[in-house]
């Protein structure tokens, strides 16, 4: 799913926006908080979004409460604790903070948004929970057990994970280049050895080691960001995602060393359905099939392009054998954890049933944000024997998990016998972690299909989610203005431009003569399949003694 509505002209929010403002906040009202409960009255616009909620199985209403307690039989381990969020010093709110913090869903408190709560949003500064340490569970942090009693209420280290994860998918989109008059439109704008610094993700003790590339044979142009320009870097592939490793402190840290894959996401939730009908095609040598597409982008290649000699399937599969040869013969433990968010959810099950079956014992791990449906019901179950743990990330007011298959998959499950052999019937895989937008008091609740699908959306309530039975927790740390950075789903009274990442004056630059011009690249950040090749001969700087190892590729 490609973020970026800003650098990515041809996403559109779909949005049935309310015809009634939010009304300006007076600056002089300190009125007490009515803490007694109380429901306004919809009008047309809200009644027209709640229909087509109900007509399309989205539950947009408030979210279920159910009695809950943590449990837990990590008894040695307890919640992480947070600092206190700053207060202003003009304002006491010690008697009304229970209130503030969600005790009444925030009721009256939004429309207009009472200042104390606004207080308490601008003041929330941090941005990153502390780091713990994981070593010893981190086998049950990557679903030997299911995630049984993680999930609700979820765990802080899970929690924790889950957005480093979620974070590595998202760099896939805030580093590439959806400029279509760019001759890079299509690639990554930094090489391998600064994406992390340039987008301040080397705080999370991973190095990418590769690039990954892709192309597909048959038609998709939603799929695919192609640049306007006659010549180009490359006229038939995209970037699609990387491998990274994690440093020995991180290593150290989550006690293995951990193998990544991120796959990277391109279609507007609006295109999914047309896109997606298509057959199931088989995978492996059993009964297991999956979605044409999608093995298409995995599989495709082609001797006449620059970067798909190889499919993005050998790619990704010879690093991850190159890397876990050299550090198994260091006699470590390894990990594959593959993630991805829409599409590159997708890709990632697709990958770790390749993995699994061609690395048989090596511990593989998918934990994907808004993925679709992938395979159908033997698919499901050949990853389940293989050992493959797959922790799913959802909206329920997201689309695209619902597809394909929108409106028969999920009454069908139940009939396994009679559905499996049927070729347009698809099945999820693994656990499910549920969200709802609806817990947030900073998020607009109104239908928007783009918004509910952003990555940045996801990874805002997965921060702030505890359990379905509360409301976003209080000392969540990601910042909430990183929400509005592709769409529009902010309140407006937090006052966040939406859409707004995108490069200083939409990359143009004014050079000595005074005329703005489109930049060239460090020449280290123009894609060169030459030099890629290179880095996968070359392998890796040993860590131990600072020399190079000469590993040859599988």
């Amino acid at each position: 799913m490609a973020t970026m509505k800003a650098i990515h002209p041809h996403l559109t929010s779909i949005t049935l926006a309310s015809t009634n403002k939010l009304p300006k906040i007076q600056a002089n009202q300190e009125t007490a908080i009515n803490i007694r409960p109380h429901r306004k009255t919809s009008n047309p616009a809200n009644r027209l979004a709640e229909s087509l909620s109900h007509l399309l199985h989205l539950h947009v209403g408030e979210p279920t409460q159910k009695s809950l307690q943590y449990s837990t039989n990590w008894n040695a381990h307890v919640e992480e604790k947070h600092n206190t969020p700053v207060m202003s010093p003009k304002e006491d709110i010690s008697e009304k903070w229970p209130e503030i913090h969600g005790s009444y869903e925030w009721d009256n408190l939004l429309d207009p948004l009472h200042p104390w709560l606004r207080q308490e949003i601008k003041h929330n500064t941090p941005v990153m929970s502390p780091k713990e340490d994981i070593s010893e569970k981190w086998t049950e942090i990557h679903g030997s057990y299911e995630w049984d009693n993680l999930l609700d209420p979820l765990h802080p280290w899970l929690r924790q994970e889950i957005v480093k994860y979620g974070e590595f998918a998202q760099a896939t989109y805030d580093a590439f280049d959806f400029d279509s008059f760019s001759e890079y439109c299509g690639s990554c704008k930094y090489n391998r050895h600064r994406l992390f610094d340039k987008l301040g993700l080397d705080k999370h003790g991973y190095n990418v080691t590769k690039y990954i590339y892709a192309m597909s044979h048959i038609n998709l142009p939603r799929w695919f960001e192609r640049s306007h320009l006659g010549e180009t870097w490359s006229k038939d592939s995209n970037s699609m995602g990387f491998v990274a490793v994690s440093d020995d402190e991180e290593s150290s840290r989550i006690g293995r060393r951990d193998i990544v894959v991120a796959w990277r996401g391109t279609v507007a939730p609006s295109e999914w359905y047309e896109d997606f009908q298509r057959e199931l095609e088989p995978i492996g040598h059993g009964e297991a099939k999956v979605e044409h597409g999608f093995l298409s982008l995995y599989k495709s290649k082609s001797e006449s392009t620059r970067y798909n000699k190889c499919s993005a399937s050998e790619q990704v599969m010879r690093e991850v054998k190159r890397l876990l040869q050299f550090y198994k013969a260091r006699g470590e433990e390894v990990s594959l954890t593959i993630t991805g968010h829409s599409l590159g959810g997708a890709l990632a099950l697709v990958n770790a049933y390749e993995a699994a079956t061609s690395l048989p014992g090596l511990h593989v791990n998918v934990i994907s944000f808004g993925a679709p449906r992938v395979g159908n019901i033997a698919f499901r179950d050949e990853l389940h024997q293989m050992g493959v743990k797959t922790l799913r990330v959802v909206v329920k007011q997201d689309l695209v998990p619902r597809m394909p298959g929108f409106i028969f998959n999920e009454s069908l499950q139940r009939f396994d016998d009679i559905t499996g052999t049927l070729d347009w019937v698809y099945t999820h895989v693994g656990a499910e972690l549920k969200l709802d937008v609806r817990s947030s008091p900073y998020l607009k609740h109104r239908f928007n299909v783009l918004g509910f699908h952003m990555l940045e959306t996801y990874l805002h309530l997965v921060d702030g989610f505890h359990s379905t039975a509360s409301t976003i927790r209080s000392d969540a740390k990601r910042d909430i203005v990183l929400v509005n950075k592709a769409c529009n789903m902010l309140v407006d009274e937090l006052r966040i431009p939406h859409s707004w990442y995108q490069e200083a004056n939409k990359g143009l630059v004014c050079n000595a003569h005074g005329r703005w011009v489109k930049p060239k690249r460090d020449s280290e950040d123009i894609p060169s399949p030459t030099s890629e090749e290179h880095d996968h001969v070359l392998g890796m700087m040993h860590e131990n003694y600072g020399e190079l190892e000469p590993l040859l590729c599988v």
